[in-house]
């Protein structure tokens, strides 16, 4: 095992030119003397996985799941084929402009607590606009995000490097070891709230967080929020019922339970019927009921 070696760990999913324009901003601008990319194709539709390993990726390893493992389960997949000691996990949709590993590496030896970094990550096509600058944990009961939207007249309070409550799923760079000793991300989400499981966890095992400015990412998602499909109503629904039953314990967690489904999942029924959107609304009630129920160990 190399003990400076970074793994980098993407996952696709009929992403190719995504996956692509990553690998390919990679090679052009990292410098890091010893780093490699491996790619999980998460059963894509088309012939995604052919195709990256026809095209001159010599350095990258490319996986092929037989079936869609979501999220976290393709991480999963990935971390068990990488030599590195230090995992960096990036979604496929993002790309580099200038090297980010060294400086993600640097941050570990500040402190041998820190257990994960997280990377600034800007919108690639609003590059002035700040995607992630460190998270704060979710609120206990209606397990809502706390973090303050971004703010342009605050840029100075973004620029600092700091102690964060939670990384972003998107970008963030773990040690090996303390993998070792915390567990793999769990794979009951499928999609969405794996970072702040997994954040949680490595909190309540003793450990810090750190999120780094100097590094920085570019996503290529839209600043504007775009409409909820299905999908991904029912999957956000069911985490964050998940979340809560993993995450909040006695009095907290049966308080969240009634709140997401006396509060939450009315509320959005009613907003979802003025609309017309009646499709949403089985998705709110599934997603919360298959969350409640769902084998969660």
């Amino acid at each position: 095992m190399n003990n400076n070696k970074v793994s980098i760990i993407t996952i696709n999913y009929n992403g190719l030119k995504d996956t692509c324009d990553l690998i390919e901003s990679l090679q052009r601008y990292e410098s890091y003397p010893s780093y490699e990319i491996i790619v999980v194709d998460n059963a894509s539709c088309g012939n995604d996985a052919f195709e990256l390993e026809q095209r001159a990726y010599s350095f990258v390893k490319v996986i092929r799941s037989k079936s869609n493992l979501g999220f976290a389960g393709g991480n999963n997949l990935g971390l068990r084929y990488a030599e590195g000691n230090y995992l960096f996990f990036l979604n496929n949709d993002m790309q580099i402009k200038a090297p980010i590993l060294s400086v993600l590496v640097n941050s570990f030896s500040m402190d041998n607590s820190i257990a994960g970094v997280s990377p600034m990550i800007r919108f690639l096509y609003e590059p002035d606009k700040i995607q992630y600058y460190g998270y704060k944990d979710l609120s206990a009961i209606s397990v809502m995000h706390r973090t303050e939207y971004f703010d342009v007249s605050s840029m100075s309070q973004y620029l600092c490097a700091q102690e964060t409550e939670v990384l972003h799923g998107g970008a963030m760079m773990i040690r090996r070891d303390v993998i070792e000793k915390v567990g793999e991300m769990t794979e009951v989400y499928f999609l969405f709230y794996e970072e702040f499981d997994w954040s949680r966890r490595f909190r309540e095992a003793g450990y810090k967080l750190w999120y780094e400015p100097a590094s920085v990412v570019y996503h290529k998602e839209s600043a504007t929020i775009k409409p909820l499909t299905a999908f991904r109503e029912y999957y956000l629904t069911r985490s964050r019922m998940i979340f809560t039953r993993r995450n909040n314990k006695g009095l907290i967690r049966f308080l969240s339970i009634l709140y997401l489904i006396f509060i939450s999942a009315p509320n959005k029924t009613q907003r979802y019927a003025r609309e017309g959107n009646w499709h949403m609304i089985l998705s709110v009630w599934k997603g919360a009921f298959v969350g409640l129920f769902v084998r969660i160990q």
